[in-house]
C-alpha cells in the first residue's frame, strides 16, 4: 500500500536504508512507498556527495540535513497546499485553541472565515504545528440504539460564567441538555439556576422544540426531578409527575455515579459548552436561548455523529419525528411542590407568603402545590386546604380554620364592636365606647360579650340593660348580664348619693335584697 503523505521522519526512515546498501526496490517493498518516490529522496543525498556504506548517520542527523537543504520536504506546509491555506489561519487557530476543542475551532473558522480544508487535514496541521493542544482519546460507553421515539436522555451541566449586562457582574449558567437516543438530535436550554421550576420550563420548551415527546425520560438523579435513586422504587418529584402525566411519558431515573446509564448526554454536555457558549459573547438571557436553539439546528443538527455517521437533524426528521408521542391539546400549567409545617398560629409560610390551615394540623408537615393561581395542602394524597396565590408580603387567613372562641376573638376587632354596638342600640354604642377608650386590648373581650349578648335578650333589652349601667356608673359586662337575667333592665334608677355610685353591683341583686340588707333585724323575746 502506497503512503499518500510524508513527514521529514519518514524521508529519514528512506535514506537510512539507502545508506546500508539495500537497493531502491526492496525499499520501496518494505516501507510501503513508490519507487519513484525512494528515487526523489535518495538524489537529493546524492548531490550532497553522500553515498552508500560510508559513515552512518543517524535519523535525527539526516531530519536535519533534509531540514537544512530541502525545506520544502521538511516543512508540510510549503510542500501541501492544504496546509499552506490553514497556515493562514494559525494566529487565530492559536487564540480559538485557548477555549475551545479542534473541532470547534475547526467549525467556526469554516462557517464564520471561510476555513476550505477538512476536519482530518486541520487536525494534522494541528498535530503537526500545535500537539500540545491535543488530547488524549477519551473511552467511551457503546449502547445499543433504542428504536425511534423511544427515549431521551436528560442531564443539567454547568455551562460556564456569563457576564450579565444588567446585573453589570458575572452569573454562573447552567444548560439543560434533552438528546433523543436514536437520532441524536438534541435540544439546549440555559437557566442562570437549577429549581424545580426552572426544570419543568426547560422540559416544556423541549417537547415544543421536537415537535412530540418520547415515551421514555432517562434522567439523571437530581433533586429537581428524582427524590430518590432507587433502581427498582424511584420516588419522582411530584412536580415532575404531574408533567409525566400530562404528556403521557415515563420517567426512568438513572442510578447515582453511573455515567454509563445516559453516555449520550454525557459526551454532549463538554461539547456543548465548547462548541456554543466557550468564546461567544451574548446581551441577554434570551439571546443566550434563542442563540441555543439555532445552534442545535444549524451545528449541532448538521454535523456528522461519530457514532450514528448521519446528520442527526436530517436523521430525527426521517426516523424519528413522526415517531413521538403527539403533544397534548391542552398546555401543561407549571407547577411546584413543596413541604411546610403547620405552625401554632395556624399558619404555613409557602415563600414569603402566610396560608392559613385548620387548627387541627397544627405541627403536622404537609406537602405544598403551588400552581400560578392557586396554593393547596396536602396531608399525604388528601388536599385539606387550599387559597388562592398570593405575592410577598401578604397572608391570607380563614378565620374558620382556628377554633370557634379564638376565632371571634380576633376576628371581632374593636371597629367591628364599635359598628355593631351602633346598630343596636345608642346606650350599647356608649358603653362599648367608653370601655375601649380606657384600653382597646384589655376591654376587648367584654365589649364582645356585651355585643354577644344581644343574641339572647334581643337589641332593645340589651340597649335598656346598658343605659341603666351606665346611670350607676358601672358599664361592665358583668353589670349588663346581672341585669338581664334579673330582669331590671327597665326599672328606673335610685338616685345616687355621694360614693353609692362604688357599690352599684349590689342593685343588681334586686330591690328585695337591696333593703332587706338595711333593715336591722328583729330581736326575739326569749323571755316572753
Amino acid at each position: 500500500m502506497v503512503r499518500r503523505s510524508f513527514a521529514v521522519r519518514d524521508i529519514a526512515e528512506i535514506l537510512i536504508h539507502w545508506q546500508a546498501g539495500r537497493p531502491l526496490r526492496q525499499i520501496a517493498r518494505s516501507l510501503g512507498v513508490d519507487r519513484n518516490t525512494v528515487r526523489k529522496y535518495v538524489a537529493l543525498a546524492v548531490s550532497l556527495g553522500y553515498r552508500p556504506g560510508q559513515t552512518k548517520l543517524s535519523s535525527q542527523e539526516w531530519a536535519a540535513i533534509v531540514a537544512q537543504h530541502a525545506p520544502m520536504l521538511a516543512d508540510p506546509a510549503r510542500r501541501s497546499v492544504v496546509f499552506a491555506h490553514i497556515g493562514r489561519y494559525h494566529e487565530a487557530i492559536i487564540a480559538g485553541l485557548q477555549t475551545n476543542t479542534v473541532a470547534t475551532v475547526w467549525q467556526r473558522l469554516r462557517d464564520e472565515q471561510g476555513l476550505q480544508a477538512s476536519l482530518r487535514s486541520f487536525h494534522r496541521y494541528i498535530q503537526h504545528y500545535l500537539p500540545e493542544h491535543l488530547k488524549g482519546a477519551q473511552p467511551t460507553v457503546l449502547r445499543d440504539d433504542p428504536p425511534p421515539g423511544q427515549e431521551a436522555q436528560i442531564d443539567y451541566g454547568y455551562l460556564g460564567q456569563w457576564h450579565d449586562p444588567e446585573l453589570g457582574k458575572p452569573r454562573k449558567l447552567w444548560a439543560f441538555s434533552m438528546v433523543l437516543s436514536h437520532s441524536r438530535h438534541m435540544f439546549v436550554y440555559v437557566v442562570p439556576k437549577m429549581d424545580q421550576e426552572a426544570w419543568i420550563r426547560a422540559h416544556v420548551a423541549a417537547f415544543a422544540f421536537f415537535g412530540g415527546a418520547p415515551l421514555l425520560l432517562v434522567v439523571d438523579n437530581l433533586k429537581t426531578g428524582v427524590l430518590r435513586p432507587d433502581l427498582y422504587d424511584p420516588q419522582i418529584n411530584r412536580g415532575y409527575a404531574e408533567l409525566a402525566a400530562h404528556y403521557g411519558v415515563i420517567i426512568d431515573p438513572c442510578r447515582v455515579a453511573k455515567p454509563k446509564d445516559k453516555p449520550r448526554v454525557e459526551r454532549p454536555m463538554s461539547y456543548i459548552r465548547d462548541s456554543f457558549f466557550a468564546g461567544r459573547t451574548f446581551g441577554s438571557l434570551e439571546e443566550i436561548n434563542q442563540g441555543a436553539e439555532k445552534w442545535c439546528l444549524s451545528v449541532a443538527g448538521e454535523r456528522i455523529h461519530g457514532t450514528t455517521r448521519q446528520r442527526p437533524l436530517d436523521h430525527f426528521q426521517r426516523a424519528e419525528a413522526s415517531a413521538l408521542l403527539p403533544l397534548p391539546v391542552q398546555p401543561f400549567e407549571p407547577v411546584t411542590w413543596t413541604q411546610g409545617k403547620v405552625a401554632c398560629d395556624c399558619h404555613v409560610q409557602v415563600g414569603r407568603v402566610l396560608y392559613s390551615v385548620h387548627y387541627r394540623y397544627v405541627g403536622k408537615t404537609l406537602a405544598v402545590r403551588v400552581s400560578q393561581r392557586t396554593v393547596e395542602f396536602y396531608l399525604d394524597h388528601t388536599l385539606v386546604k387550599s387559597h388562592v396565590r398570593l405575592y410577598e408580603g401578604h397572608r391570607q387567613t380563614d378565620w374558620d380554620d382556628y377554633p370557634a372562641e379564638k376565632a371571634r376573638f380576633f376576628q371581632r376587632t374593636p371597629a367591628w364592636c364599635r359598628s355593631q354596638a351602633l346598630a343596636l342600640g345608642p346606650a350599647v354604642a356608649q358603653i362599648v365606647e367608653e370601655l375601649l377608650s380606657r384600653h382597646a386590648l384589655h376591654y376587648l373581650r367584654q365589649c364582645q360579650g356585651i355585643i354577644g349578648l344581644a343574641e339572647k335578650y334581643g337589641p332593645q333589652r340589651l340597649d335598656a340593660a346598658c343605659q341603666v349601667a351606665l346611670a350607676f356608673g358601672d358599664p361592665a359586662y358583668r353589670t349588663v348580664r346581672n341585669l338581664l337575667d334579673k330582669g331590671l333592665e327597665d326599672q328606673s334608677p335610685l338616685p345616687l348619693v355621694d360614693g353609692a355610685a362604688k357599690s352599684a353591683g349590689a342593685y343588681l341583686h334586686g330591690p328585695e335584697k337591696l333593703f332587706a340588707s338595711n333593715q336591722p333585724e328583729e330581736r326575739k323575746d326569749h323571755d316572753g
